[in-house]
């Protein structure tokens, strides 16, 4: 089985977000200077806080978005959920980077929920475990951990990379609840994400560092942030939908190029 010529644009546009995530950049733009300056204003040990926060944010968003997102409509409302990110990001950016640790959790667990959102609008079900656990997928993509090396960035190589643990996550969430937050399966699914996600995050908090911050820029960096992972999540499930049609190894033979997806 062949691409249709639509598929083919579709996947070609999925990769081209995938691969250039770009969020730095965008957060340098707004900031008028390049976000390394921002990490040299952060203080001592920060590294450790933000690994705590992003594990916490990740585990909050799971245990809340996860849970009370249902399974109805068939559309997504991105606007709704950047005007609740820029709401939180003004009131983080009013308090400076000190507010982060409380306001990471709200962010991502609105992050989580569009994610749930534009999962939904692609055909997939809310109430499939598999589902839930391709959402939390997201905040890995687009962030190299301190451990990877090149050939472990690309987007199917972060998705094996998750597979085993995605599973066993999914195999325990079978039998028993996602309030149960100390359990193995979820705590290293969570450890997983959360090593490429504190990337974003500690870009994030860069930003935050410098001293032009305001409630009105916080905001926009919040914009920013949910609007990143807005565009991995539409190209995330693009290509779960197309796996569906398709199956995942054609997919990912075009995507890695081994099939010009080229129209």
């Amino acid at each position: 089985m062949n691409l249709s010529d639509e598929h083919r644009a579709e996947l070609l546009a999925a990769r081209e977000t995938l691969e250039h995530p770009g969020i730095a950049v965008k957060i340098s733009n707004l900031i008028g200077k390049p976000i390394e300056k921002g990490f040299d204003l952060l203080p001592e040990r920060w590294s450790e806080k933000i690994s705590k926060a992003t594990r916490d944010a990740l585990m909050f968003a799971m245990r809340g978005a996860l849970l009370t997102m249902r399974e109805r409509g068939t559309g997504s409302y991105p606007r709704l959920h950047k005007l609740a990110a820029a709401v939180s990001g003004a009131a983080g950016g009013a308090f400076g980077i000190a507010a982060l640790a409380v306001e990471l959790p709200v962010s991502t667990a609105i992050i989580c929920r569009s994610i749930l959102d534009i999962a939904r609008a692609n055909g997939e079900s809310l109430e499939d475990v598999d589902t839930r656990l391709a959402c939390i997928e997201v905040f890995a993509l687009g962030g190299k951990s301190k451990h990877d090396d090149a050939a472990e960035t690309g987007y199917f190589a972060v998705r094996t990379a998750l597979a085993r643990s995605v599973a066993d996550a999914a195999e325990y969430l079978a039998s028993r609840s996602i309030a149960d937050e100390g359990a193995p399966a979820l705590v290293r699914l969570i450890g997983l994400v959360a090593a490429r996600f504190q990337v974003q995050v500690s870009q994030k908090a860069a930003a935050q560092a410098v001293p032009v911050l305001g409630a009105a820029t916080g905001a926009t960096i919040n914009l920013i942030f949910i609007d990143h992972f807005q565009e991995m999540s539409r190209a995330h499930f693009t290509i779960r939908r197309l796996e569906r049609v398709y199956g995942r190894e054609l997919v990912q033979s075009a995507y890695e190029g081994v099939i010009d997806i080229r129209p």
